[in-house]
C-alpha cells in the first residue's frame, strides 16, 4: 500500500456511523471516492447483534451481522489504521503507521472507548464492545462456566441476560440497590430485577469491583466495595464508554462533552463533520446533547454522509434507544431518570412511563410497546406534564400502527 492516498470523502472510524455515512454519500454522489480509516481489523458490523440477537436468535447467523459497506458503496477501508493527526490547512490526515491521506470533506466518527477498571490485564477480563470481544466472550462462556458481569448499564444487563440464556452461571455486580433503579420507577425496577432472579442470575447490588486477582489456570477473584469476593472463570465489564475526541481536540476543533457540531453536523471547520458517539449536536426537541445509541449512529451517520456530499440538510431526527432482555423490549426517547416524577399506564406486561421535569415531559419509556416512538417524541415536545390523566391517554399500551 502506498503511504499516500486521497479521497473526495474521508471517514475516520470503522463502525456503524461510517457505514451509514458511506451510504448517505452514495445517495447524492455515485462516483466520488470514499476512504475509511478504521482501527478495527474487522469491517463494520451491526453492533447491537453482539449483545442481543447473536445470543438469543438461533436463526440469526454471525454472517448476518456484517454490513457489507465496501461491497455496497465502493469505499476503500484502511483497516488497522489509527488516525493521529489532522492538518486542516493541508486537508490531510496522518495515521499511526505513517499513511498520509488527503481529503476534500472529512467525517469524524471515532466512537467511544469502553471505560476500564483498575484490574489486571488478562484475556479472561473482557471490556465488551467489538467483534473480537464477542468472539472472546463466546469462548469463555457456556458449559456452565462462571462469568461475572460488572455493571448494571444497558450493555451489562443485556450481556447478563444473554449469558444466562446460553448455559452460563452469571453473577451480575451493579451499583444500584435494585437493578435498573437509576432509570426505572421503583415497581418496574423490581419487576426488571425479577427477570434476572427467575433466570438464575446471582445479583450483587450496591457493589462495585475495586480489585481483582487472576490465577492461571485458576479462577479470577473480584474484590468488591462491600468486602465480598466473587470467584469466576471470566469477567465482562460494561461500565460505559468515553467518547474519542482527542483527535478533534488536537486539530483545534471546538469540543465540550463531545465534538461540537451545528444542525448540519458540521464542526467549527466547515470541511469537517462529526457524527455518532462523539457528536454534541442541537437536538430539535431535547436540546444540545450527545447520544451513544445505535439509532443515533445510523441516522446521524446517514445525514452526515448526505451533507458531506452537499445536501446541506438539518439533522432533525430525535433518536430513541432500546434494549431487549429475556424477551422484553423497551424503547425510550429522552431522559430516563428515576429521580424524576413519573406518570405510568400499564396493561399487563405492556406499559408507557412519562418522566416529568416540572411541567414538561423529559422522557418517555415504552415497555413492550412498539411503533409509538413518534408519539413519544410528540409527548416530549407538546404534552402538558401537569395533567396526568391526559398523559395516560396519550399513548396506547397496544402497539402503534408502525412496527418498531
Amino acid at each position: 500500500m502506498s503511504d499516500y492516498s486521497e479521497y473526495r470523502y474521508l471517514i475516520i472510524g470503522g463502525g456503524m456511523v461510517s457505514d451509514s455515512a458511506a451510504r448517505g454519500i452514495r445517495e447524492l454522489d455515485p462516483e466520488g471516492t470514499i476512504g475509511i480509516v478504521a482501527e478495527e481489523e474487522t469491517p463494520p458490523v451491526a453492533r447491537p447483534a453482539l449483545s442481543k440477537k447473536l445470543w438469543t436468535d438461533a436463526s440469526f447467523a454471525f454472517d448476518d451481522a456484517w454490513l457489507d459497506t465496501e461491497a455496497d458503496t465502493g469505499a476503500t477501508r484502511h483497516a488497522g489504521e489509527r488516525a493521529v493527526d489532522i492538518d486542516r490547512s493541508e486537508r490531510t490526515v496522518r495515521t499511526e503507521h505513517g499513511l498520509t491521506i488527503r481529503y476534500e470533506q472529512l467525517l469524524l466518527a471515532t466512537g467511544g472507548t469502553p471505560n476500564r477498571l483498575e484490574l489486571p490485564e488478562d484475556e479472561r477480563i473482557v471490556y465488551f464492545r467489538s467483534v473480537e470481544d464477542y468472539r472472546r466472550l463466546r469462548e469463555l462462556s457456556g458449559d456452565q462456566r462462571r462469568v461475572a458481569v460488572i455493571g448494571g448499564s444497558f450493555i451489562g444487563t443485556e450481556l447478563a441476560a444473554a449469558l444466562a440464556q446460553n448455559d452460563t452461571e452469571v453473577t451480575l455486580v451493579f451499583p444500584d440497590e435494585v437493578l435498573g433503579g437509576a432509570k426505572f420507577p421503583a415497581d418496574l425496577a423490581e419487576r426488571f430485577q425479577g427477570l434476572y432472579e427467575r433466570a438464575g442470575v446471582t445479583l450483587v447490588p450496591s457493589a462495585r469491583v475495586e480489585a481483582a486477582e487472576v490465577d492461571s489456570p485458576g479462577p479470577i477473584r473480584l474484590f468488591l466495595s462491600t468486602g465480598a469476593v466473587v470467584e469466576c472463570d471470566a469477567a465482562v465489564v460494561g461500565v460505559g464508554v468515553t467518547p474519542n475526541i482527542e483527535l478533534a481536540e488536537r486539530a483545534g476543533l471546538d469540543t465540550g462533552d463531545g465534538v461540537l457540531v451545528d444542525d448540519r453536523l458540521r464542526t467549527s471547520d466547515p470541511r469537517i463533520f462529526a457524527a455518532g458517539d462523539i457528536a454534541s449536536y442541537p437536538d430539535a426537541i431535547l436540546g444540545r446533547r450527545r447520544i451513544e445509541h445505535v439509532d443515533n449512529a445510523v441516522e446521524m451517520g446517514h445525514q452526515a454522509g448526505r451533507n458531506l456530499a452537499g445536501a446541506d440538510e438539518p439533522y432533525d431526527h430525535t433518536p430513541y434507544f432500546y434494549s431487549v432482555v429475556f424477551g422484553n423490549r423497551y424503547e425510550a426517547v429522552g431522559s430516563l431518570d428515576s429521580s424524576l416524577e413519573t406518570v405510568e399506564r400499564w396493561d399487563g406486561d405492556r406499559g408507557v412511563v412519562y418522566y416529568l421535569d416540572g411541567d414538561r415531559v423529559a422522557g418517555v419509556l415504552l415497555w413492550n410497546v412498539q411503533g409509538s416512538r413518534d408519539a413519544a417524541r410528540e409527548a416530549i415536545e407538546h404534552a402538558d406534564g401537569t395533567d396526568p390523566e391526559a398523559l395516560r391517554r396519550r399513548i396506547p399500551t397496544e402497539d402503534g400502527e408502525t412496527g418498531g
